[in-house]
C-alpha cells in the first residue's frame, strides 16, 4: 500500500480481501501516510492513564513548582557559568504529557515510520511460499495502524512514569518545561522522601536539561544522530511469517490465539530489522547519549546538593536505579530509538563528566559543549582528555 492510499484497492494488494472479517479488520487498520496519528493519540492516552480521567494539576502546586525553580535558577547559573534564559515550568498530567509528547516527536516518529514502511527488495522464491506472502501482505497493509499503536502505547507507558521531559534525553521544541506532580509526588511516596526535595530534584533535571540543549550545537547533533538511526532501519515483513513459524506448535488448533499472540508483538508486525548502518552508528550514538546523561547527572548532583543537602544523594541514587531498570517497555524505546540507558552506559558518563570536571572545572564542561562539533567519540568519552585537547585547538 502506497502512502496516502486508504484501503487497498484489490486482492493483489490485500491477501484478505475475500475473507470478509479480514477485509473489515484491513479497512479499520488502514491510515493515511506512514503512521496513523489517530492511532498514536487514542492509544497515547489509554495507556498513559489505563482509560481513568484524571484531575486538573492544583493551581497552588503550579505556584509552588514556579517558586522552586526560581531558587535553582541561580545556582544553574552559577554552576554552568552561563545566562540561560528558562522556559516556563508547566506541571501537566499524565495524558497531557503523553500528547504533548507525540506532537514533539513527530518529526522523530515521522522519521521512523517512514524507515519502517520501505518496500524491501522481493526475495528469491517468496511468491511460491503463500504464508510468506500473506504475513508479508498483512505487515505492509497494517504498518500505519500498527506504527500508531505502538509509538502511542510507548509514549503513553513513559508519561505513565516520566517525572520531565528530560527523563529521556533527546530535546524537543516546547515553550515550556513539562514536569508530571503524580509522578514526582508518587516517587517521593514510594521511596519515603520529602515532596518537595523530591521535586526540586526532577526541577534541577529538566532546567540543566534545557542548559544543555541551549549550548552551541549540541541539539542539532544529537538529534540528527537519532534522526540517522530511526531513519536507517531495514524492514522485513517475512519476520512475521518467521515469528508464526515459531509459536507453540500446540496452538496449531487455535489460530486466533496465535493470532492475537502475534499482534502482541509490535516490534515484529512493524519488522523492525537493525541495519548495517544502524550497527556502524550505534557507538556514536551511544557515546554521545552517554555524555549527555553524564553532564546533566553532574551539574544536577552538584545543584542537588547545594539546595537540598544531605539527601540529594539518596534522591540521586533512587531515581538512577529506576532509570536502569529495564522492562519490555525499556527494550522497546531502546529498540527503536537507538538510546541505551544501561548502567555501563550512565557509569561511562558519569567518567566522562568528573574527568573533565578534574581538568577545566564546572564552568568549563559548559563551555566545551559550546564548541563547534562537541559531542564526544566514542574514543573520547572514555579518555575525556583527548575530547579536551581536539576542542580546545
Amino acid at each position: 500500500m502506497a502512502d496516502g492510499d486508504s484501503t487497498p484497492s484489490s486482492s493483489g494488494d490485500n491477501p484478505f480481501a475475500n475473507v470478509p472479517m479480514f477485509a473489515e479488520f484491513a479497512k479499520a487498520m488502514a491510515g493515511q501516510g506512514p503512521l496513523n496519528w489517530d492511532a498514536a493519540r487514542q492509544f497515547a492516552s489509554l495507556a498513559s492513564s489505563n482509560g481513568e480521567s484524571e484531575p486538573n494539576v492544583d493551581p497552588a502546586v503550579r505556584i509552588h513548582l514556579a517558586e522552586l525553580a526560581r531558587i535553582l535558577e541561580l545556582h544553574v547559573h552559577d554552576l554552568t557559568g552561563t545566562d540561560t534564559v528558562f522556559p516556563t515550568i508547566e506541571p501537566v498530567t499524565r495524558s497531557a504529557w503523553a500528547q504533548r509528547t507525540l506532537e514533539a516527536y513527530r518529526p522523530l516518529f515521522t522519521e521512523l515510520a517512514t524507515s519502517l514502511g520501505k518496500r524491501p527488495g522481493t526475495e528469491p522464491g517468496a511468491d511460491a511460499d503463500p504464508m510468506m506472502a500473506m504475513m508479508a501482505g498483512l505487515s505492509q497493509m497494517m504498518g500505519p495502524a500498527m506504527m500508531g499503536m505502538a509509538v502511542g502505547s510507548m509514549v503513553g507507558r513513559m508519561a505513565a512514569r516520566t517525572f520531565g521531559q528530560y527523563d529521556l534525553p533527546i530535546p524537543r521544541g516546547d515553550h515550556g518545561l513539562l514536569v508530571v506532580p503524580a509522578n514526582i509526588d508518587g516517587f517521593a511516596a514510594d521511596w519515603s522522601l520529602a515532596t518537595d526535595e523530591m521535586r526540586l530534584w526532577v526541577l534541577a533535571q529538566e532546567l540543566t536539561g534545557h542548559t544543555l540543549f541551549s549550548t552551541g550545537s549540541v541539539k542539532e547533533q544529537y538529534a540528527a544522530l537519532v534522526r540517522q538511526y530511526v531513519g536507517a532501519f531495514e524492514p522485513d515483513p517475512s519476520a512475521v511469517a518467521e515469528r508464526l513459524s515459531e509459536l507453540d506448535s500446540g496452538m496449531g488448533d487455535d489460530p486466533m490465539q496465535a493470532l492475537q499472540q502475534l499482534l502482541g508483538d509490535p516490534a515484529v508486525l512493524l519488522g523492525a530489522v537493525q541495519s548495517p548502518a544502524q550497527n556502524a552508528l550505534a557507538p556514536r550514538l551511544d557515546a554521545a547519549t552517554a555524555a549527555v546523561i553524564g553532564y546533566v547527572d553532574y551539574v544536577v548532583d552538584s545543584v542537588a546538593v547545594r539546595v537540598i543537602g544531605g539527601d540529594a544523594l539518596r534522591i540521586a541514587e533512587a531515581v538512577r536505579r529506576r532509570r536502569v531498570e529495564v522492562s519490555p517497555d525499556d527494550l522497546f524505546v531502546e529498540r527503536l530509538l537507538g538510546l541505551q540507558l544501561t548502567h555501563e552506559q550512565v557509569q561511562r558518563g558519569k567518567n566522562f563528566a568528573a574527568g573533565v570536571v578534574d581538568r577545566v572545572g564546572e564552568a568549563g564542561l559548559t563551555s566545551l559543549f559550546a564548541a563547534a562539533d562537541a559531542l564526544p567519540t566514542p574514543a573520547e568519552l572514555d579518555a575525556p582528555g583527548l575530547w579536551i585537547a581536539r576542542l580546545e585547538l
